[in-house]
């Protein structure tokens, strides 16, 4: 077990919150990199500028103890799971779709992760948590779903590749994105019980690299890298610290004192986020319906976290049987 202390509830939920408010903005801004950088190139190098950035996270603590092989594969499986196939899942399924498919298929990630946290950690889903994932799902299918938010993708979207032969294989890779982000909180659950965030961090993510390194090899031998401007190279460095370092180190410090169960709660804030970023950045603009539709999402990650008189804190080593 990890020495340092578990952080705090309140900084747990504010860590788990902000970790899926940065993979919706990077989810968005995906779309524009993938439109100038074959996708296994950009999971390349998004993996490559992780690795240099977290070079000093790599190296072993005192405290922590010899990983025993199951901690290992535990590792790999998070990295393919929630690293490798979930950023080539994200990316060819956004790039073969639309945002707004993108947001209605995501919106299940709450239900998957309490359905997987309840099949494979043994956790106690309580009722109040499986209300909060029915709002998550209702509030992000209302928004996504909205007429206004078709209209808005079809005409000011980056150039989604929505043929009819298409569309149907970017959705099943949408839906593959949802199993591999429900995966990899629960994996990492078991994880924190063992390593510290920085550590997983850092070795999930070389992980992610070697599986990478041969297609991005492959594909960088022939591309013209002067062809790309600094702009985006500029949003590929954003892009990889938030994909590789940010957002994985928040999530593994937040599941060190929140059950993944309801941890997987938050993860209604990646859809949300993508969209606010859409407004920020591509100037769309939000309907009423659409404002209700973020209200009932509120609720969700309110029902989660708010306290009750019988809150307990789950072990991280209860659940033997994953």
């Amino acid at each position: 077990m990890p020495s340092t202390a578990p952080p705090s509830r309140s900084v747990a939920y504010a860590c788990l919150a902000l970790s899926m408010a940065l993979v919706g903005s990077y989810v968005a801004l995906s779309k524009p990199l993938a439109a100038v950088l074959p996708v296994f190139l950009l999971a390349w190098m998004r993996f490559g500028i992780g690795a240099l950035a977290m070079l000093h996270w790599l190296k072993k603590p005192h405290h922590e103890p010899p990983m025993a092989p199951r901690t290992r594969w535990l590792l790999f499986l998070e990295s393919f799971l929630g690293n490798f196939l979930f950023t080539v899942c994200v990316i060819y399924g956004v790039k073969l779709t639309s945002a707004v498919s993108a947001g209605v298929i995501m919106s299940a990630i709450p239900a998957a992760v309490a359905l997987m946290s309840w099949l494979f950690l043994r956790e106690r889903v309580p009722p109040r948590t499986w209300s909060a994932v029915a709002c998550a799902v209702a509030g992000i299918a209302l928004f996504s779903l909205s007429k206004q938010e078709h209209l808005a993708i079809t005409s000011q979207g980056l150039g989604a590749e929505n043929t009819p032969n298409q569309v149907w294989l970017g959705q099943w890779l949408l839906v593959g994105a949802v199993v591999c982000e429900a995966a990899y909180s629960v994996i990492g659950k078991k994880l924190t019980g063992s390593l510290g965030p920085r550590r997983i961090t850092s070795l999930i993510n070389l992980w992610g690299l070697a599986l990478s390194t041969p297609l991005g090899l492959y594909i960088a031998w022939d591309f013209d890298f002067a062809g790309v401007g600094w702009s985006t190279w500029l949003l590929l460095l954003f892009y990889a610290l938030a994909a590789c370092m940010w957002t994985v180190w928040l999530w593994m410090t937040g599941l060190r004192s929140v059950p993944a169960a309801q941890g997987g709660v938050f993860t209604v804030l990646l859809p949300v986020s993508a969209t606010l970023v859409g407004v920020v950045v591509l100037g769309e603009t939000l309907l009423p319906m659409q404002w209700l539709a973020f209200c009932v999402a509120l609720v969700s990650v309110l029902l989660a976290t708010l306290p009750t008189g019988t809150t307990r804190h789950v072990e991280t080593d209860t659940a033997q049987n994953f």
